[in-house]
């Protein structure tokens, strides 16, 4: 194990136990994410500069999934938090300052999706918008965020060009009533709005240069981890915790089915077909979490190596990831299924396994179309273009 995965096993059974209110309070509890610092789990990516880890990216996916194993939310915020001291090591040395500076254990929250529009003024933009699905975003003191560049009234650019902004908490709004759902409850993914922010120059960054990997490259950055391709780190927390999330459902359904009778007065130890279930089951999240580690693995080699990750290889390993995610959900449901009445009962962890693993698939990041379109298209030696290009 890592570093901080050793650290965060001795709070398993806190974190488990505290899933629940956080459930209830619709984010992280203040001792879970307490535990999150005290751990480490969001300074994996951070440069070594201002105290962080630098840790291979496949330490920080296992460590994401073992803590979806524990708690979906508190995976998750591990997953998405976690990746955004990553980007940072791109700005201007000035900006990782201003965050970092003080607190180097500072979080910051996001979405990238371009849901406001920045306006040019001199010495950087004005901007305005309303942002959803701002993951842990109660305990982040900075948010980093997607801005379409506009013209003078407003209206964005065409063909659209996208920025990734930073923003201190004294210029956002968090909207506390926005996130009320049936599922990652614990992540309180809530709305940002911020009204006539001034952003600084040093404070943003060509969006298209962090996707073509340009942007490590102008930041002087030769490490390995930072030259990674943006379309593999950036989903693998996200996936990461969702597969943890299915392994901590397989770990209650095994724990709730060792003494289980059904109702027929059969032990379900001998009924052939649960059994059959929870093999089958153990066996599709197993090559979930292969998959996606394999596809890093053998990313990280590349980058090591100083070879391209081609167009092909990111699209094929998004294919991989994204189908990873899909399997891994689709083995939960032949097991809650098949887990009885009880898991339904709102005191067990089983059914919130159940609704976080589902509410987790519906990220952007795990649509398949346009992912599998293009994936299929490079490999017969098409050129997928516009949308199929997308996060690739």
């Amino acid at each position: 194990m890592g570093q901080v995965l050793d650290n965060i096993i001795q709070y398993a059974d806190e974190i488990r136990a505290e899933g629940a209110e956080g459930d209830k309070l619709m984010r992280l509890t203040d001792s879970n994410a307490k535990r999150l610092r005290d751990a480490g789990a969001i300074r994996m990516l951070q440069p070594k500069k201002y105290g962080g880890l630098e840790v291979h990216p496949r330490e920080f996916a296992e460590t994401a999934m073992a803590i979806g194993a524990m708690d979906g939310a508190t995976g998750w915020v591990t997953g998405i938090v976690g990746v955004h001291p990553w980007e940072l090591a791109f700005f201007d040395t000035k900006a990782q300052d201003e965050v970092w500076g003080e607190d180097p254990d500072m979080w910051m929250a996001s979405p990238y999706a371009p849901m406001g529009v920045a306006v040019p003024t001199d010495g950087g933009y004005i901007l305005n918008g309303r942002w959803s699905f701002s993951s842990g975003t109660d305990h982040c003191g900075w948010v980093m965020i997607g801005a379409a560049v506009g013209d003078k009234d407003g209206n964005r650019l065409m063909p659209p060009k996208v920025l990734h902004v930073l923003l201190p908490r004294s210029d956002y709004e968090i909207d506390q009533e926005s996130w009320n759902v049936v599922g990652l409850r614990g992540t309180g993914s809530k709305d940002l709005i911020v009204e006539n922010a001034f952003i600084p120059d040093y404070r943003t960054l060509d969006a298209a240069k962090v996707f073509d990997g340009t942007a490590p490259k102008e930041a002087g950055l030769s490490q390995t981890l930072y030259n990674f391709p943006f379309s593999c780190i950036f989903p693998l927390g996200i996936t990461s915790s969702l597969i943890g999330i299915a392994e901590g459902a397989l770990q209650c359904h095994i724990a709730a089915q060792k003494e289980r009778v059904a109702i027929t007065g059969v032990p379900i130890k001998e009924d052939p077909h649960v059994l059959f279930a929870i093999g089958e089951a153990a066996a599709e999240i197993a090559a979930s979490r292969a998959a996606i580690l394999d596809t890093v693995d053998r990313f990280w080699d590349k980058t090591e190596k100083g070879q391209e990750v081609t167009f092909e290889d990111r699209a094929i390993g998004r294919r991989t990831q994204t189908a990873a995610a899909w399997r891994a959900v689709r083995a939960v449901d032949e097991i809650f299924a098949r887990a009885g009445g009880g898991a339904l009962q709102l005191n067990t962890p089983m059914q919130r396994f159940w609704r976080d693993a589902h509410a987790g698939l519906t990220h952007a990041i795990h649509v398949p179309g346009s992912i599998f379109y293009a994936s299929a298209l490079s490999q017969l030696g098409g050129e997928p273009q516009g949308v199929h290009r997308s996060m690739i």
